[in-house]
């Protein structure tokens, strides 16, 4: 029997992560755009129909769309996906031309795109924060203390007494190191780094594979070693070591995306594992029944994402935007508008490619495939 958190709340502890996480990520590009002396046409949470808004003393529409799965500021000039001038552009009296996005020069355009990634990872930095300053850090040393017969760290020969001072080059300074590296590793083979009585050695480890499932039914593949520390230890932090801790957590997660991903393009782990928004609402309905600080922590992790995904070079993100920047500032010059439209178009269908293969992800984890052929078979 699994605990679930019902329809309802699902669908409100979605809206309460998803909800100030876009509305937080859209007013990074707002600010800095503000900042740089453009002006804004709309700021909108949601697409599609407005369902309400208002329009401030600047002009700036603020709204909230029907569809609450994303949103976007809309800044004065901005008139095609690829931010390009136009001849609408030009054809603006020069006053108005100089408030407009693609008026502005290339580091402060850079800027305004990276400012909607940059306040999703300072969200995530500000929770950490939070609950170092609350609870402290796990530092315990990453000294072996328990080796499991015949797991994978045994068959390799690490032996108690040993201190794991790499992972496949990733320097190891804590226990808690360990895990962050090994559980998305399950089943790959790794170079790990010891020291024993003072002599380094380099071993081969390949972790076995643990299915988890918790107390909701969902199931969980990671790396396992097979190794334990004598006991965790929790220091508490002063608050001028609170702000390193939290970058420090956030770097980590976004190092674990990054070799995640890998994992994915490379074939080492299944697509099957990518999730979508119905998977964000399902996590999230059952996050809040575990309480409010398990909610919160759930919704840096996905501000962490939400950065992150941004930020891949993949056109119509705000990563598409800057790699097409980071080539204009190479050449000199911008790309072709006929070559940025297309890149455009291309990237438009990529991501409603992936919107549709992860929705049907999410549904076949749902078990509606399942469900639908049990009552065809009845029927």
């Amino acid at each position: 029997m699994t605990d679930s958190p019902g329809i309802s709340m699902t669908v409100i502890s979605f809206l309460f992560v998803i909800g100030p996480l876009i509305f937080i990520h859209e007013l990074g590009h707002y600010l800095i755009g503000r900042w740089c002396g453009v002006k804004a046409d709309i700021f909108s949470i949601g697409f599609g129909r407005e369902i309400f808004g208002w329009t401030d003393k600047r002009g700036t529409r603020w709204k909230v769309g029907w569809m609450p799965l994303g949103g976007f500021v809309k800044f004065a000039g901005d008139m095609n996906p690829a931010s390009t001038p136009s001849e609408a552009w030009l054809a603006l009296p020069p006053d108005l031309r100089k408030q407009t996005f693609q008026a502005k020069p290339l580091w402060q355009r850079s800027l305004i795109v990276l400012g909607g990634p940059l306040a999703n990872f300072l969200v995530a930095i500000a929770i950490f924060s939070a609950f170092f300053a609350v609870y402290g850090e796990p530092r315990t040393s990453p000294v072996v203390a328990v080796v499991e017969a015949k797991s994978a760290a045994d068959k390799a020969g690490i032996k108690p007494g040993d201190r794991i001072a790499a992972i496949d080059g990733s320097l190891i300074e804590r226990f808690e190191d360990i895990a962050a590296i090994v559980s998305i590793r399950p089943e790959q083979t790794m170079q790990v780094s010891i020291v024993r009585a003072g002599h380094a050695l380099t071993l081969t480890a390949t972790p076995t594979t643990l299915v988890e499932r918790d107390r909701f039914g969902n199931e969980f593949r990671r790396g396992l070693l097979g190794i334990g520390p004598a006991g965790q230890t929790v220091v508490p932090l002063a608050p001028p070591q609170v702000l390193g801790a939290a970058i420090r957590h956030t770097g980590s997660m976004v190092k674990m995306m990054v070799d995640t991903l890998g994992q994915v393009i490379s074939g080492r782990r299944s697509v099957s594992e990518l999730g979508g928004p119905l998977k964000i609402a399902q996590y999230s309905g059952q996050q809040a029944t575990l309480g409010a600080a398990a909610l919160v922590e759930f919704m840096a992790m996905i501000s962490i994402n939400l950065g992150f995904i941004n930020l891949l070079p993949v056109p119509l993100l705000d990563g598409g935007h800057l790699f097409f920047y980071a080539i204009e500032a190479a050449r000199r010059r911008p790309l072709s508008p006929v070559v940025q439209e297309w890149a455009f178009r291309s990237g438009l269908a990529l991501l409603l490619g992936l919107m549709l293969f992860v929705t049907l992800n999410d549904l076949v984890s749902f078990g509606l495939w399942d469900h639908l052929a049990g009552l065809i078979g009845r029927s």
